[in-house]
């Protein structure tokens, strides 16, 4: 299978997007930050659902595609937090738990050799909430209209972040118990 496919291309040009959203948050262009935002998550959509349909999965899209998800949202976490739309305890709490989830995927890795990681549906549900977190964000900032968001949404993005990572690492640690109890 070819590594250089369409999924995988778009895959790659949602990264390549990262540092054009950064460059217009910097020089206060909310409405092609928004544009680009909204362009990355149909991409995101599209390149996965795109790979199923032709058959195109590859291990490159599976790792570029999970990279291309966590370096927008923390990048948009952080500069949020800067411009003071979204408290730093929320940003926080979400890279947090995704150098947690790394380290343990790393950790099962260096000991057991094993890459495969199952995306849970809280964890899924934890993406998104985060992703509408940011999406409505910057439709807040563009819209006079539409309010900023609120401690309500802070916390259910926050509670569903913390409950996908305890989850994670439960599942990490039955896995390394289960590996471990198999080759004794």
């Amino acid at each position: 299978m070819r590594v250089l496919n369409i999924p995988n291309i778009i895959t790659s040009v949602r990264i390549i997007i990262i540092p054009v959203f950064v460059t217009s948050m910097i020089y206060r262009r909310y409405d092609y930050a928004l544009f680009l935002f909204a362009a990355a998550a149909v991409s995101d959509a599209f390149d996965g659902l795109l790979a199923r349909i032709t058959r195109q999965k590859t291990r490159l899209g599976a790792f570029l595609d999970p990279l291309a998800d966590k370096s927008l949202l923390v990048t948009s976490f952080i500069l949020f937090s800067i411009y003071d739309w979204i408290p730093m305890w929320l940003t926080v709490t979400v890279i947090s738990r995704d150098i947690i989830v790394t380290l343990g995927w790393l950790l099962i890795y260096l000991t057991h050799h094993s890459t495969k990681v199952e995306p849970s549906l809280i964890g899924k549900a934890a993406i998104a909430s985060q992703l509408i977190l940011i999406a409505y964000t910057l439709l807040s900032i563009n819209f006079a209209n539409i309010p900023m968001p609120d401690d309500r949404m802070f916390w259910a993005v926050a509670i569903l972040t913390i409950v996908s990572g305890l989850q994670y690492i439960y599942r990490g640690l039955k896995y390394t118990n289960e590996k471990h109890t198999n080759e004794r």
